[in-house]
Formats: structure tokens, sequence, C-alpha cells
């Protein structure tokens, strides 16, 4: 059982989209996006630098764009995907690439629908400033309280000792100078807002229009929900959970308990890959894992699928 997964906002590093275009195809189809989208995914991924893509109503797009890009040199067709891979599921905004993957969005609704999203948080960012920060290590039940007392949301439960807290720039702050006691440290995020909080709720009232113009399908692979870790099978339930899950927690522990119900075997997260990989490697031993960085991955990942590739799953070929 193969899991293709998608990573979310602070993922970006400057340049990292720049070894995928030499790839044929991959430059065409950005610039097709970034014609239907208004904004050029070229330059920001390859020439701007970090304070330029942490804006979320660029980083959103890019990280989409770069998951789709990424993945579709492994899975070209929705058939080679379903032979391939047994579930998807992306964290927070990587959940769009996994909508796309399986079907229930096009590549271009996805990326329609993650640009608007973007400026959606990044207009609700700027009402009031706000940040996230990462707290490793710690028991929930003594970092939870933490943050409550400090008026902080855990706006990700990320499993595997990693909870992201989220909520005002003061509160970030005095967060970081007292720490939960067990936590060894606590990283402030290269993000713009308090994402995944109450900060949110006018995004989800704009997605809620923007979801009404969308042709959706119904996913035709297993695809888990942030929101509680749940299979989803109806396109229209997955959308609404998209749309109200930028105001509510990420549950990507819950996530990966869902990974080991359906008997997950390996995790190919796409590009820029690292972070939930390095989460599943702590939260599901003995689980084979693979993070796509550059084309220089690919061939090892598609050893990967190979090797995974769920018995009852038709060839591709």
């Amino acid at each position: 059982m193969l899991v293709l997964v998608a990573p979310g906002q602070g993922a970006q590093t400057p340049g990292f989209l720049t070894p995928w275009l030499d790839l044929p195809g991959v430059e065409d189809r950005l610039r097709e996006w970034s014609a239907a989208i208004d904004l050029d995914l070229v330059h920001y991924g390859t020439k701007a630098d970090a304070d330029e893509i942490r804006d979320t109503a660029v980083a959103q797009p890019l990280l989409v764009a770069s998951a789709l890009v990424s993945s579709r040199q492994l899975f070209a067709t929705p058939d080679e995907f379903r032979a391939g891979v047994g579930a998807a599921a992306g964290h927070s905004v990587g959940e769009l690439a996994a909508a796309a993957w399986t079907g229930t969005l096009t590549d271009t609704a996805a990326m329609t629908l993650v640009r608007r999203r973007g400026q959606a948080m990044a207009e609700a960012a700027a009402v009031t400033e706000t940040g996230m920060a990462a707290l490793l290590g710690g028991d929930e039940a003594v970092v939870l309280p933490h943050l409550e007392k400090l008026g902080l949301t855990a706006a990700n439960v990320n499993g595997a000792g990693q909870i992201v807290a989220a909520g005002t720039a003061e509160q970030i702050a005095a967060l970081v100078e007292d720490k939960p006691e067990g936590t060894r440290r606590v990283v402030p995020l290269k993000v713009a807002g308090a994402f995944h909080t109450r900060h949110m709720a006018p995004a989800v009232t704009a997605l809620e229009t923007a979801v009404a113009e969308l042709t959706v399908a119904d996913p035709h692979t297993l695809y888990v929900s942030n929101r509680d870790g749940q299979v989803v099978a109806s396109g229209q339930e997955l959308v609404q959970r998209l749309v109200g899950q930028v105001a509510n927690p990420v549950r990507w522990d819950l996530c990966m308990e869902t990974f080991k119900e359906i008997g997950v075997t390996a995790i190919i997260e796409a590009a820029p890959g690292g972070t939930l990989v390095g989460l599943a490697k702590r939260a599901l031993p003995g689980v084979q894992t693979l993070a796509l960085k550059t084309p220089d991955d690919l061939d090892t990942a598609r050893a990967l699928i190979a090797e995974h590739r769920s018995p009852a799953a038709p060839s591709a070929e």
C-alpha cells in the first residue's frame, strides 16, 4: 500500500522549482497555470527570494503547482495513479493537490481554488499580526493546556511529538519565552498568519463562494481528510471540508493513524518533500519513505511504486 502526500505551507525554499523546469512540458504547464491564475509561478519558483515566497498568496499556489508537476512525472494519467497509489492526502494547502490527484478537481480547478484560498487567507491574516510556531517534543496532555493558557490554538496536531501553535504575534512571543514543560524547542514558522484558527474565518466565506462555481467529482482513490483522518468518498463533502479546514485545526496525527489502519507500507511526499516523511519516520516505523526533492529522486520513486503497488490494483501498462 503506497500513500502519496503533499506538503503544506512553509515547505517552500527559494529556487526549489528550478530543476523541475528541465523536464519536458513542465515549464509549459506552469506557464498555463500562471496565465489562468494571474501569478508567475515560474518566476516565484526559480528567482524569488525567501520573503517573496513567504507571502501566503504566492506560497500556496506555488506549493500546489509543485506537488502536481512532480507527481505527474510518476503518474501521468488517472489509471496510472489508481494502479500505483492506495491513498492520498495533503497537509493543509497540500489537500488541494490531493483533491486533484484523486480526480475530485481538475488540475486547473485546483490551481484556481488555491489562488483564491491564498488570497483570502492573506487578507484575513492582514487584519491582525499573527503567526505560528512548532513545538518539538513534549506531552500533548501538558502542551495543549499550556497553549490554551496563553490564548493560542493547536492549529496543527502533527503526531510524532510535534504540535504547531497559532495566534497573535504577542502570544507567539510569549510561547517562545515560556515553552511547555518537556518541550525541547519552539520554532517560529515562515508563514504569514495564524492559519487553521478563528483568525481565518473571513477566508471561509470567500472560499464558499469560490467552490460554488466548481465542477466536482467523487475521488477515484482513497482520500484521507485533515479534519479527522477519515476517508472521504464524496467529492462534494471533500470540497466542503477543504473550505472549512482553513479555520480549523489540521489533524495530521489522525491521518497517519488512518494510513496505519489501511496498511500503508510506503509513503512518497511530492515536491518540495521532506517535512511529512520526517513525521512518518517517527510515527510509522517500518514504513518506507521517500521525499521528492529534485528530479534525481524520480527513479527511486518509480522503484518504490513498483514494489508497493497494491496486488489488487490493475496494471497501468
